[in-house]
């Protein structure tokens, strides 16, 4: 292992770079460190800042401060949105710094079921399978799965082996009383895979930066240690506003650093910017030979944008439980394909719901109701709030992910007066509202005998995970990028973020997108 390159500004700038990585979440971390690994000279970009490694700072969307934001490696400003016809402002669960939005994440890395990838009788997959089959991304999913040191148990329902997962800690007597329940129930339950080495001390951080290496993400997975063999180097606060290309070849990146505008050159361009701020970079690209973008002749870059939606719910085990802390490791497949949908996994979430929470839910339930016209009906909630937290304990929070699946509708969009905004309109589509009262109804059951409130009532999109927007595909017709993640007629641009899915899978998309930056950097590397 060598020492990161340590270069003047102007060097950097000088330099014919082997591959410059733009975003240094998972995508991007993982490809870069690949390619270091592989002997290239890689650039890393970061829009945001490099952050103090003993940060423990949570992914607080409450907080509105841009500066306070940005100190914290969150992403400055609001989301414009326009969703089911609403106008909104908001700040979504997404990180701007070393790392990007990974640092942050809960850790939990689930492998996609066959069906997600592949078209069977069976199984009919909604856009005919993605161009890369399972069996093609299985040996990058094991790659990947050793490189962020996943521990967990096999699914049960899965005959696939999983020979890099690391057998976990022993479950909290809490979990193991939840799994058990879920058992007599008739279902499977297994330990989530999550990314975290359990060095000595280990404190799981779960939503929030780990100060150690300790929780895998694209900084310590993916960009340290690419700078760590001596053969990569790393510009933050760097903004890329523009790709300069000549014919299939792109030629110049363009930057803003330091209130500078500089121009950086490199064999190969890696865009990992995630899958609201990939699309917006080749929109704002524009030129003779592409007045409305990189890619986007057909317009098709920024479309297809899809999230999962979350199905929120308390599970109070009761105080026999014996919890020591929030359930994170419990999940099961029963319900990712059922009744012939497609829906998802079920999950905890590592989070506890307490009186405040109660108060919170129980409010929201006054409003959507007829009591929301009764003076102090809202107040009225503090004492079942209180009653129940007192004889039922902490609740557990547990999450169904519902697959969404790619409507040309939905997209991100770029306005040239706004360069550095993310605005996106999506449409929850009758079909998903169709399968979310499917999904609904059977997480119900799947808890039968236990105390659940579902804390989720309107659809709630899990903008933490937008995918899709520059999906890869057979058809260049149909689809931004082809087989191997390169725009279609390109030929050094390559895209490995999640805005490279053809739909959204059931699953956590982190284990794929990592998968594919694996698989995608091994096709590059061999590119002359």
């Amino acid at each position: 292992m060598g020492r990161p390159i340590s270069e003047p500004l102007s060097d950097i700038i000088a330099r014919h770079w082997d591959a410059i990585v733009i975003g240094t979440g998972i995508g991007g971390g993982v490809a870069g460190r690949a390619l270091a690994e592989a002997g290239l000279s890689v650039l890393f970009l970061e829009q945001g800042r490099a952050g103090l490694r003993a940060e423990e700072t949570g992914l607080d969307i409450g907080m509105a401060d841009p500066v306070a934001r940005a100190v914290r490696g969150l992403w400055p400003d609001p989301v414009e949105a326009e969703v089911n016809g609403q106008s909104q402002s908001f700040f979504a669960p997404l990180g701007s710094g070393l790392g990007g939005s990974s640092v942050f994440y809960a850790a939990t890395l689930e492998r996609p079921e066959l069906h997600d990838l592949d078209d069977s009788p069976e199984r009919p997959h909604p856009t005919g399978g993605w161009p890369v089959s399972y069996a093609a991304m299985q040996p990058w999913l094991d790659a990947a799965t050793g490189l962020f040191a996943l521990h967990g148990e096999p699914d049960p329902l899965s005959d696939i082996p999983c020979p890099a997962l690391s057998t976990p800690p022993p479950p909290q007597p809490g979990d193991a009383m939840i799994m058990a329940q879920l058992a007599a129930n008739g279902l499977n339950p297994y330990r989530l895979h999550t990314a975290l080495r359990y060095l000595d001390g280990c404190a799981e951080c779960l939503g929030h930066k780990c100060p150690r290496a300790c929780k895998m993400d694209g900084r310590s997975a993916g960009v340290e240690p690419a700078l760590a063999t001596g053969n990569a180097a790393l510009l933050t606060d760097c903004t890329v506003t523009r790709l300069g290309r000549d014919g299939p070849v792109i030629t110049q990146v363009t930057a803003r650093k330091g209130g500078d505008e500089i121009t950086l050159k490199a064999r190969h361009v890696v865009l990992a910017a995630g899958a609201l701020s990939s699309p917006r970079l080749l929109l704002a690209s524009t030129s003779e030979a592409d007045p409305t973008g990189i890619g986007n002749a057909r317009d098709l870059v920024g479309r297809n944008l899809m999230f999962h939606l979350n199905e929120v719910f308390a599970l109070w085990p009761g105080r026999a439980a014996g919890f020591a802390g929030p359930s994170k490791s419990v999940g099961f497949r029963d319900l990712y394909f059922a009744e012939s949908q497609r829906l998802g996994m079920v999950q905890a979430m590592g989070v506890d719901v307490g009186y405040g929470e109660i108060v919170h839910h129980l409010r929201g339930q006054v409003e959507r109701s007829w009591l929301r016209h009764i003076p102090g009906a809202k107040d009225a909630t503090r004492i079942p709030a209180a009653i129940g937290a007192r004889l039922m304990g902490q609740a557990k929070v547990f999450v169904g992910l519902l697959e969404d699946l790619p409507y040309g509708e939905n997209r991100v969009t770029h306005d040239p007066a706004h360069p550095g905004r993310i605005a996106m309109t999506y449409r929850t589509a009758p079909e998903l509202l169709a399968r979310r009262k499917i999904f609904r109804r059977l997480i119900r059951r799947a808890f039968r005998g236990q105390r659940t409130a579902f804390l989720t009532h309107r659809p709630e999109p899990n903008f933490g995970h937008p995918c899709g927007t520059l999906a890869m595909g057979r058809d260049p017709a149909k689809s931004v990028l082809d087989a191997k993640c390169r725009p279609h007629g390109m030929t050094n641009l390559w895209v490995t973020d999640a805005s490279v899915f053809p739909t959204s899978m059931g699953v956590n998309p982190s284990l794929t997108i990592a998968a594919n930056a694996l698989r995608v950097a091994a096709i590059l590397k061999d590119e002359k």
